[in-house]
């Protein structure tokens, strides 16, 4: 997950950087940090990608159109 995808999903759901980092059971700062740019602990990154996938967003791998979120359609 890039920096700009947890920021983009985080969007999407309608969260602040505070209600994803208590859903993921981070940090504030934790989310910020990832939201720079800055490296953190590839288990924290699962916790945070983990929580915003089970919000409904699917993460889409860079495939030469730049790596991106979309919400997960409702079936």
């Amino acid at each position: 997950m890039l920096a700009v995808q947890c920021k983009m999903a985080r969007v999407a759901v309608g969260w602040g950087v505070r209600e994803l980092a208590a859903a993921a059971d981070v940090s504030p700062n934790t989310i910020a940090r990832l939201e720079r740019g800055e490296e953190l602990k590839a288990s924290t990154i699962e916790a945070i990608r983990s929580t915003l996938e089970a919000a409904g967003v699917e993460f889409i791998p860079e495939n030469g159109g730049g790596a991106g979120v979309r919400l997960r359609k409702e079936t």
